[in-house]
């Protein structure tokens, strides 16, 4: 009797495995190992170890394709080691060394990961008898092109923002990590200005220029953007009114402060100006996010236990590594701002860190809201609270006009012609900013009410 093909050893079963689906299930499987290990708690949260993680998963597909096709099918894909090993290796020393190796591995992998890739598709087409070379292979390989060519992308353009942008203030340690503060002008008291959610010292170029030729005006970088490095710590409005403070201190630039925030800024300022009454004596609230009614006070922590949104923050910021934050950045509407500080900004948004720096910023949203209504008063001391017409609903004035409330020397004021953006990086609309500003520093000053 006939007893059909005859194959290798260990293959009599594994002939009848149709190869279409050992590469399905083997990509598959990778997927989900990555995801698995994104999420195991004995992998650091860092955004360098969960890229590790990421490639570690992908190691095991490819390992499995590579496996499995010898064993069972009679069309074996010994190929698929060479991106098991290369995805693997680099996997483990991400996750073993983290940031250091990140930064050492940035100039090497986006060329071998192309000739890899290269190599790869000529064995596939050699090898691989079967529509899922077609369906499934090809496609990863394109992926796998796009992020080579994105990570050399953005390796290169990295290097040319350092180059074309030398930080213009200092760096100074507040425990552990170091922020940018740049400082401007003379005179007291000296003008904090807090940049909104994933903005940066420049997005306030117009006003710290206008503002430091009254008085001296402080720009700085919270940790993960611009100059400024990242951190380990939890960033809600307590840790950053925290480092904030730390930072002013360290730097030798002591109070009286008049603090002026834009945006999730405004809700950073109220923390401060609640945590360090005594120093601050006065405000401008530039558009600030709504706090929350109730109050919740909490203590400075160190990112501790198991966060699972900590992970998630840094899976999504592998986009940036493979080139697509500085896809986006010169869609960033900042053109009226001086061509430095214009280009310095969109330089951020590209840049290593700050991605996820904007994610985490998100994450702890309900958080800040809720740790700025700690100020539940501002005694007489002057503070200004501006709004944006554009895009103002009823909830949000109402909000507004309770923060005037803060004080008895208050004014509320509602710019009808600006955006949100528009009263930091307008012209017109920063011009009004700057003038609130001005007028705290005076009402300061004399110990005079601001004029309604």
């Amino acid at each position: 009797m006939d007893s059909g093909p005859q194959h290798p050893p260990g293959q009599d079963r594994g002939a009848r495995w149709c190869i279409g689906w050992v590469v399905a299930g083997s990509l598959g499987a990778g997927l989900i190992a990555a995801l698995l290990l994104v999420a195991a708690p004995f992998i650091r949260a860092g955004e360098s170890e969960i890229t590790g993680a990421v490639l570690c998963g992908f190691a095991v597909g490819w390992g499995l394709l590579a496996l499995l096709s010898v064993r069972v099918t009679d069309q074996p894909q010994r190929w698929a080691v060479a991106p098991a090993v290369f995805m693997g290796v680099g996997g483990l020393l991400l996750v073993l060394f983290g940031t250091p190796m990140d930064k050492a591995l940035s100039w090497v992998w986006p060329p071998a990961l192309l000739l890899l890739v290269i190599w790869m598709f000529f064995r596939a087409h050699r090898q691989l008898h079967s529509r899922s070379r077609r369906s499934l292979i090809y496609p990863v390989l394109a992926v796998l092109v796009l992020a080579s060519v994105g990570g050399a992308y953005q390796t290169l353009g990295a290097a040319a923002d350092a180059k074309a942008f030398p930080r213009p203030g200092q760096l100074v340690d507040v425990g552990g990590y170091s922020l940018h503060l740049n400082c401007t002008g003379n005179g007291s008291p000296t003008v904090v200005l807090e940049p909104g959610a994933g903005e940066m010292s420049s997005n306030h170029a117009l006003i710290s220029q206008a503002v430091s030729s009254t008085t001296r005006v402080c720009v700085y970088d919270r940790a993960g953007r611009g100059w400024s490095e990242s951190a380990d710590t939890v960033q809600d409005a307590t840790q950053i009114a925290a480092d904030l403070h730390a930072l002013l201190h360290n730097a030798n630039v002591p109070g009286p402060y008049v603090m002026a925030g834009h945006s999730f800024g405004g809700l950073y300022v109220q923390t401060f100006a609640a945590n360090y009454p005594d120093e601050v004596v006065g405000m401008v609230l530039i558009d600030a996010t709504n706090r929350a009614s109730a109050p919740v006070t909490r203590s400075v922590s160190t990112r501790g236990g198991y966060d699972i949104l900590s992970r998630l923050s840094a899976l999504i910021s592998i986009l940036e590594r493979v080139g697509a934050a500085r896809l986006y950045a010169p869609l960033e509407d900042v053109s009226s701002l001086p061509p430095q500080s214009r280009d310095e900004v969109r330089a951020n948004i590209a840049g290593p860190g700050n991605l996820r720096s904007t994610v985490d910023e998100y994450i702890q949203a309900n958080t800040s809201m809720e740790e700025a209504a700690a100020l539940q008063g501002f005694a007489d001391k002057p503070l200004v609270v501006l709004t944006a017409g554009i895009g103002n609903d009823s909830k949000h004035e109402a909000s507004q006009n309770e923060l005037a409330k803060l004080s008895t020397n208050s004014v509320h004021k509602t710019i009808d012609f600006a955006s949100h953006e528009a009263l930091i990086v307008e012209p017109d609309a920063a011009a009004i900013t700057t003038q609130a500003i001005l007028d705290v520093v005076s009402s300061a000053r004399t110990g005079s009410p601001l004029a309604k």
